[in-house]
């Protein structure tokens, strides 16, 4: 089990990683070893995850998740399969901390009688600057 947060725990049998090469610079040792971890979780179809921290999980996945729902991280930066696991896993559980806070409801609120007042004072007094600028005898 591995734990997200103390009420969401992670079955690791919900997560499946398998090894592939890693791309860009490494020379000899990149293109033998299978070093590069893809890490796969099936979001949309875990008991793990509430209903309201998976509908949030998918929003920051973007383009992560699948039209099938699952995560997909790869992870290719150290040269251990150990290293690059521990990597793509750590990913995945900050992703689901991240989903698991809940944002609180904005309730929309109406300005304050002052907070009016000086707005009103501010464009008369802009309104008075703009009219003594005006050149005499223009006015209406």
């Amino acid at each position: 089990m591995i734990a997200i947060t103390d009420r969401i725990d992670l079955d690791e049998g919900e997560i499946a990683v398998t090894f592939i090469r890693a791309s860009g610079p490494g020379g000899q040792n990149v293109n033998k070893v299978s070093t590069a971890a893809q890490l796969r979780f099936d979001a949309r179809r875990s008991p793990s995850l509430p209903e309201a921290v998976r509908f949030r999980l998918e929003r920051i996945a973007g383009s992560r998740l699948t039209k099938d729902g699952e995560i997909v991280l790869t992870g290719g930066s150290y040269r251990t399969q150990e290293a690059n696991r521990k990597d793509v896993v750590d990913r995945l559980v900050r992703m689901i901390r991240q989903a698991a806070i809940e944002r609180p409801v904005r309730r929309p609120t109406r300005p304050t009688f002052g907070s009016k007042q000086r707005r009103l004072a501010g464009k008369s007094k802009r309104s008075d600057v703009k009219r003594q600028r005006q050149a005499p005898g223009t006015s209406d």
